[in-house]
């Protein structure tokens, strides 16, 4: 099918994926920690926000730095605000709440080996990365299906994106850390429904605005 044809569809849906912004505590393997946003990353997200897309849903993770953002831009917007366990970030276990500098001072080998083989040298009482991505997908075929023909934008973390553009493109997970998500970054997905199949599209990625 061309792609002329894909895009003369009617049934569409928008996704917009929006990391949240700068955090309490500065830069560390956070993961399921609940840290809140700091100053600065609420101003982060207001800035990208700041002119409505045709957003008719939103979606946040439950954790603080994106959940508590979610409600105040539902609220600016009387917007419907749906909270969902599937899309919070990784958990890294022992790891949580430590630098990656810290981490190489107290065990160099078991930071390295997951940074080269993520799916098989999982953090100590960490998640698996395979685990997480049965949830994180699990969670995204359900949110299309939910929200089919609609343009919603989900507030989530970087993990959750990663593994959200890696099902999409068809990446490895072995590839997963050379996707660059950065703080109060959206990327857009446009998933045309054709037949019964859906047919997703990254169309931007990485970007300062909405």
């Amino acid at each position: 099918m061309s792609s002329e044809s894909i895009m003369d569809v009617s049934d569409t849906t928008i996704i917009d994926l929006l990391r949240h912004g700068d955090v309490e505590g500065g830069r560390k393997y956070r993961g399921q920690l609940d840290d809140p946003l700091s100053k600065l990353g609420w101003e982060q997200l207001r800035s990208i926000t700041k002119t409505k897309q045709n957003w008719q849903h939103i979606v946040t993770s439950p954790l603080k730095r994106c959940s508590e953002f979610a409600s105040e831009l539902a609220q600016t917007h009387s917007l419907p605000l749906q909270t969902k366990d599937e899309f919070k970030e990784v958990s890294f276990g022992l790891w949580e709440g430590k630098t990656a500098d810290e981490l190489l001072n107290l065990d160099s080998d078991a930071i390295k080996a997951y940074w080269n083989d993520p799916i098989n040298k999982t953090p100590p009482q960490g998640e698996n990365l395979l685990d997480f991505e049965k949830r994180v997908i699990a969670g995204w075929r359900k949110l299309i299906t939910e929200f089919q023909g609609k343009h919603i934008i989900m507030i989530s973390h970087a993990g959750v994106i990663r593994l959200i553009l890696c099902h999409i493109l068809g990446m490895p997970l072995t590839e997963l850390f050379k996707l660059d998500v950065g703080l109060a970054k959206a990327s857009r997905i446009q998933i045309e429904h054709i037949d019964g199949e859906n047919w997703p599209r990254l169309i931007f990625h990485g970007s300062e605005s909405i």
